[in-house]
């Protein structure tokens, strides 16, 4: 028998919506809870029910989410661990990235942008140098997503996890099979200084990229399996099928790791200690109005060059209709000629004869006397 609070908790799905109206993040109200962030997202799935003190916090930060003055929760300053937790260790979370939430009404489209620059950049640079091996490449993976999102801001804007929407095209981006092709991507870059971050890297590249990308997204960031599932556009149960793989290949080559806490913990390590940064805002933007305006003039290029093109044709084109050349007719009194071969008595007398009174010289164009 579990103890209700005394403060009486709405259902389940309401207090994802009261959580998701205060512009909260289930790692905030997990630190302001004293719990870890599953613990409330089993709370909202309505698998457990909480109980005791930490019923009773919950039940109270409920209560002021539904009052209208109540104003959005800011996190502590306290770091996360790379478990979501705040305790003993103090260990930020160089991985794991918190929901990112809806711009704002109030904010113009270049503002709400920064915000969501701001709020997801930094670790998200992180987790693609993870999936690819490659200082680089992450930093243009996360630069190219977000510029398409610049470009697509009024489809991103409104959709309920932009964060994800932003992460899943660095990903893609990052692991497209053509970057190999491209000269200065031929060559490995230096690998971590750390022994162990080289063969946690080592591992983690030797995977396919699908069981990278699920490994990272699950014990790096935090998702659960359904959402893991539905980034990676893979059912439920091929999601937890490359998940077990996975962690079996990393615990195979590294089994001191083959705990999932551990795992995500080695993960944020491996992360945090690159020194890897994302440009500014404006630039992003900046750069992708440009990449927009660039490829805006191509097309219109290409189409005039193919309008002047079809123009040319039309006017160098024949206006009348020329009949084909007939083919020979048979000439009476003159034999066919036959195929090629030797030449019968009769044709080489002739050819003799048509020889020997032939003239050379200036005296052939004569007549000859009779």
């Amino acid at each position: 028998m579990t103890q209700r609070p005394d403060i009486p908790l709405p259902p389940p799905k309401e207090r994802r919506r009261l959580r998701e109206a205060g512009a909260l993040t289930q790692a905030q109200v997990a630190a302001q809870v004293g719990v870890a962030r599953e613990t409330v997202r089993a709370w909202e799935s309505g698998r457990t029910t909480p109980s005791g003190r930490k019923g009773e916090a919950y039940a109270r930060l409920l209560e002021s989410l539904t009052t209208p003055s109540a104003e959005p929760y800011e996190e502590p300053a306290a770091p996360r661990t790379a478990a979501g937790r705040t305790g003993r260790h103090r260990q930020p979370s160089a991985v794991a990235t918190a929901e990112a939430p809806e711009p704002s009404d109030v904010l113009t489209p270049a503002q709400a942008f920064d915000a969501l620059y701001a709020f997801c950049a930094p670790a998200l640079v992180r987790q693609t140098y993870l999936l690819s091996g490659r200082r680089e490449l992450a930093r243009e993976s996360v630069e190219r997503a977000f510029q398409t999102a610049w470009q697509r801001w009024p489809e991103v804007a409104v959709d309920p996890d932009p964060a994800s929407w932003v992460r899943a095209t660095a990903y893609e981006y990052a692991l497209s099979p053509w970057h190999r092709f491209r000269p200065r991507y031929r060559h490995p870059e230096p690998p971590p200084a750390d022994a162990a971050d080289r063969a946690l890297l080592d591992v983690l590249l030797t995977l396919p990229p699908s069981y990278r990308r699920t490994l990272l997204l699950h014990d790096g960031v935090g998702l659960g399996l359904p959402e893991t599932a539905a980034e990676t556009e893979a059912s439920t149960p091929a999601t937890a099928n490359r998940l077990l793989h996975a962690r079996e290949a990393v615990a195979a080559r590294l089994p001191g790791l083959a705990d999932p806490a551990a795992l995500h913990r080695r993960l944020a390590e491996v992360a945090s200690a690159e020194r890897l940064r994302a440009p500014r805002p404006p630039t992003v933007r900046l750069g992708s109005e440009r990449r927009a305006r660039f490829w805006t003039r191509a097309a219109i290029a290409f189409t005039v060059t193919i309008i002047g093109a079809t123009a040319l044709t039309v006017r160098t084109a024949p206006t009348r209709y020329e009949p084909p050349v007939p083919p020979g007719e048979t000439v009476q009194g003159i034999p066919p000629r036959v195929a090629p071969g030797t030449l019968s008595d009769k044709e080489l007398k002739l050819r003799k004869k048509l020889r020997s009174g032939t003239a050379h010289g200036p005296q052939r164009l004569l007549p000859e006397s009779r």
